[in-house]
């Protein structure tokens, strides 16, 4: 627990309500869970003390603000979070976190000493503190994510606050993924401006893509994951599954890594709470895109349903390294995509294990109606031999189909 101490000045009242913003998740028990208590105590005696009588109190201004719209706790989701805490924040039981002040202002109005109880307060930026200079802006020039110009670092701000408002805004982002990436099977040699750029990118090339349905919360589940893995049996299934992920709400968008990003996806949300499953395709194969894409979906159905302040960002190849960091959610995820692919008891009694020729590869695949690659992928990960079967994993099949190539 770090050492907590009397609020006594706005600076310090100011600290503990970012430090309660950064202790949010924290579990009830644990020395985060009660240090986050003893600050939510410290916090509310400072405001009986010091917020003038009859300022509003920020759940009336929310109920307020509700009832002028016509809002249902429901619309208030995309910006509290899920629907336990939003009953959770309307009842009292929830303090309310510098997070979810930055979108109840943004997206409802609310103002923003109102939800600070401070005459004059402002609600501090998401980006204080970036250092725009550090973003490879040469890098995302050459791919044509920001425009080319002299002098480019000069203009670094102005560049990158251009391709924030065009991915939606600061606050699309969890304020996780600002501070230190939690939900990441990242890899630690990551540079956190180069994954926030490539995101930021992913995001907005999602939000110029206007689809022609919206997502319908619980659509994803290991059902819906095996439709899309049978859609690999087309020598089009990139493209097919593109399109069906497209008819359901969910965007599919595919950038290209920059560098030390290592990378291979990550499952993020526009403004609205629209799902978009990123991929760099840095191995273009089949067996690698279809894992990865199922990966990232089944962080959409078991982990972002729901709630706004999650994000999944992953370097799928740490999965083999032994000693590496297992987050629950990653192997959750995991587990979703091999079942979805092959089932555990299909692939316990098929004798692809023991003799993984070309003929029991195809065969496998057939029986389950699903493209040879993904069979071929699994023994390959099984027995760490990746030159085995490598005719079968559709090298340069999944670019081809997903990604615009500019004619000279």
């Amino acid at each position: 627990m770090s050492e907590i101490r009397a609020i006594r000045t706005a600076a310090d009242y100011k600290a503990a309500l970012a430090r309660i913003d950064a202790l949010m998740d924290a579990e009830h028990g644990t020395p985060a869970g009660e240090e986050l208590d003893v600050l939510t105590d410290l916090v509310g005696l400072y405001e009986s003390r010091h917020v003038p009588m009859g300022y509003p109190n920020p759940i009336e201004a929310i109920r307020f603000r509700m009832e002028q719209g016509g809002l249902s706790p429901r619309d208030l989701i995309p910006f509290i979070g899920s629907r336990s805490k939003v009953s959770e924040l309307l009842s009292g039981k929830r303090p309310l976190s510098m997070q979810m002040a930055r979108a109840l202002h943004a997206g409802l109005g609310i103002p923003a000493d109102v939800l600070l109880q401070q005459p004059g307060g402002e609600l501090p930026s998401a980006l204080d503190g970036i250092d725009w200079k550090r973003f490879p802006l040469a890098a995302m020039a050459k791919l044509g994510w920001i425009a080319r110009r002299p002098n480019l670092l000069n203009h670094a701000e102005e560049v990158m606050r251009d391709l924030i408002r065009r991915a939606g805004g600061e606050h699309v982002l969890p304020a996780a993924l600002y501070r230190k990436n939690d939900q990441a099977r990242a890899n630690a040699k990551m540079d956190p401006y180069a994954l926030k750029a490539w995101c930021w990118e992913v995001l907005a090339r999602a939000n110029a893509t206007p689809l022609p349905a919206s997502y319908r919360s619980g659509t994803i589940n290991i059902e819906f994951l095996r439709k899309v893995a049978r859609l690999s049996w087309s020598e089009e299934g990139p493209r097919l599954a593109r399109e069906f992920l497209a008819k359901h709400g969910i965007h599919l968008v595919c950038v290209e890594h920059l560098p030390r990003t290592h990378l291979d996806g990550a499952a993020l949300q526009l403004a609205d709470g629209t799902p978009v499953i990123g991929l760099t395709l840095r191995y273009d194969r089949l067996d690698n895109f279809w894992f990865c894409l199922l990966h990232e979906l089944a962080h959409i159905g078991r982990h972002m349903d729901g709630t706004r302040d999650e994000v999944f960002i992953d370097d799928l190849s740490l999965g083999n390294v032994e000693g590496a960091r297992r987050d629950p959610k990653e192997d959750e995820a995991d587990e979703w995509a091999e079942a979805a692919l092959i089932p555990k008891a299909v692939w316990q009694t098929s004798r692809v294990g023991d003799n993984p020729s070309p003929l029991a590869v195809v065969e496998l695949a057939q029986q389950l109606g699903i493209h040879p690659a993904i069979v071929a992928g699994r023994v390959r990960h099984e027995t760490g031999n990746f030159r085995l079967l490598s005719h079968f994993v559709g090298m340069g099949e999944v670019r081809r189909q997903l990604v615009k190539t500019s004619t000279p």
